[in-house]
């Protein structure tokens, strides 16, 4: 149950949601893996299956995953209040960090060097995803239907599959297979040299409607966002070249927090400071509506016997995306003996000693960036 909205409550968000803004590198699976360690592991704010249900009801949802699920927690500890601290502490670092990297790129024609930071830090979110499908696959396959789901969805999504059509597709058949033994339900849910240069000034209006609609219609990782970007930004409207574009990608990609801050170095490019305030704005602020939606309706689904199905099915999926994007972020990840070596040692201080997440972040960068000065790598 959400608590009391309240100071206390309020407070309590606001320096965790902010201190994984800081800290939170390796995309949404590895920012999922976080926020299960620190609201459900730690501060027991809700169950597992809860956190579960979150997780897969955003997973639906158009725009960024993880913020959204930010949200939705922050709505479930202290309602409407706590859904905007959430929000705007997990996205503000982010922002900020990309506005300084589109600053610098206007200024001397290139972004800071993060190579070292992202050596350290990316293996110790690899240790971070595995340990939450770890702890959420025992909630999301409890039965053995949902673990054959699981199988089946990490299958398709590896071979191509698009990861909201499984989503649907797995809700779907765990809907129908509850229906039989129950009355159905009506259900609804609704760094890098670069040629930089400012492209020409874009009027802030145009911007707002630009990246709001791009709030509304993204679904699923950077990588869909980058498609997005290019048809509307590079193909339709010529305000940036490709080259200007896949920068601002890499800079929303190598800071802490949502991957949509990209929104905020596009926006600067376009229109300065202003222009990056207003595209930060406009592409999460449908996502503050739509976290609140998942997060009054997610508890009350469980009460039909089919929408629980349907959200078993979807968390079921939701557990196996996570493991094709552990796949994935290990292969980039885990690329010679030091890496491997940290993602071990993260991987035991997390399980035997339960160390806080954000110092083996924080220490995974630091020797990353030693270990980089020493022998530089890739």
């Amino acid at each position: 149950m959400p608590a009391k909205p309240g100071a206390s409550s309020s407070g309590e968000i606001v320096r965790l949601f902010l201190r994984l803004g800081l800290t939170a590198f390796g995309g949404p699976a590895a920012h999922i893996g976080l926020m299960e360690r620190e609201t459900v592991e730690r501060r027991q704010w809700l169950n597992r299956e809860r956190f579960l249900d979150l997780v897969g009801a955003c997973n639906l949802l158009p725009g960024p995953g993880s913020t959204q699920l930010a949200m939705a927690l922050g709505y479930t500890r202290a309602g409407w209040r706590g859904l905007a601290a959430a929000g705007i502490c997990f996205i503000l670092p982010a922002s900020l960090a990309t506005l300084g990297l589109a600053w610098a790129y206007v200024r001397y024609g290139s972004l800071p060097q993060v190579q070292g930071i992202l050596y350290g830090a990316k293996p110790v979110m690899v240790a971070i995803v595995v340990q939450a499908i770890w702890n959420l696959g025992r909630s999301a396959f409890r039965r053995w239907p949902l673990a054959l789901a699981g199988i089946a969805c990490l299958a398709a999504v590896m071979a191509g599959a698009s990861a909201v059509w499984v989503l649907l597709a797995s809700g779907g058949v765990t809907m129908l297979a509850a229906s039989r033994q129950y009355r159905p339900a009506a259900f609804a849910l609704t760094w890098l040299p670069a040629s930089a240069g400012v492209a020409a000034t874009v009027g802030l209006g145009a911007i707002l409607l630009v990246f709001l609609k791009l709030g509304v219609v993204v679904f699923g990782s950077g990588y869909v966002l980058l498609a997005f970007l290019k048809a509307d930004l590079v193909d339709r409207l010529h305000w940036v070249t490709q080259a200007q574009l896949l920068d601002a990608v890499t800079a929303g990609q190598i800071t802490p927090g949502p991957v949509f801050a990209t929104a905020t170095f596009l926006g600067y490019l376009l229109h300065g400071w202003s222009g990056a305030a207003v595209a930060t704005c406009a592409i999460f602020l449908p996502s503050f509506f739509m976290a609140g939606a998942v997060g009054a309706l997610a508890g009350r689904l469980r009460n039909s016997r089919a929408a629980a199905g349907f959200l078993d099915g979807v968390n079921a999926a939701a557990v196996a995306l996570m493991a094709a994007v552990a796949l994935a972020l290990g292969r980039g990840a885990l690329v010679d003996p030091w890496t491997c070596a940290i993602a071990l040692a993260a991987l035991a201080l997390l399980v035997r000693f339960r160390v806080n997440a954000t110092w083996l972040i924080l220490g995974g960068a630091a020797l990353g960036l030693v270990l980089h000065t020493i022998a530089p790598h890739g």
